[in-house]
């Protein structure tokens, strides 16, 4: 029934313009079927190593630093609270990685409100003036059907 939003998101995936951690691609290869394998297939294209010189990995190694200090306050593994809850080391990763490369964020995540201990993936994009987008928004944005 959904196989044409599929095929279309695989295209997308292997057209080179996604862009992921090594943190975040871990969890994107939890997901199942054919969507699953082109993830894993397309590892090399997704992943940008900081070693690599086709992009700024100082800068975002610079930001992730920056962040994880600056916003100590919020994070799992700082507060002890669930990465459910509040924004996680990871969660930093794909923030400073869509920072540096000027590029969205796309996650499934709602913001945490107004909650004075806990920000989620969206709280933390508009306190670093990073674009935010839900998954549904992504698909609407690029044309994908």
């Amino acid at each position: 029934m959904f196989q044409p939003m599929w095929s279309s998101l695989d295209a997308f995936v292997r057209s080179g313009v996604v862009a992921t951690t090594t943190e975040l691609y871990e969890e994107m290869c939890r997901i199942t079927g054919s969507f699953g394998d082109c993830i894993r297939s397309c590892k090399t294209d997704l992943i940008m190593e900081v070693d690599n010189a086709d992009w700024d990995g100082l800068t975002y190694i610079r930001e992730y630093e920056r962040m994880c200090i600056e916003h100590r306050q919020y994070i799992s593994e700082y507060t002890h609270m669930s990465s459910k809850e509040t924004i996680s080391l990871n969660d930093m990763t794909i923030i400073a990685l869509a920072k540096t490369l000027k590029l969205p964020v796309v996650s499934s995540e709602s913001s945490s409100g107004n909650s004075p201990l806990k920000r989620r993936i969206p709280d933390m994009c508009k306190m670093e003036n990073v674009i935010h987008r839900t998954f549904v928004e992504f698909l609407r944005d690029e044309g994908l059907q």
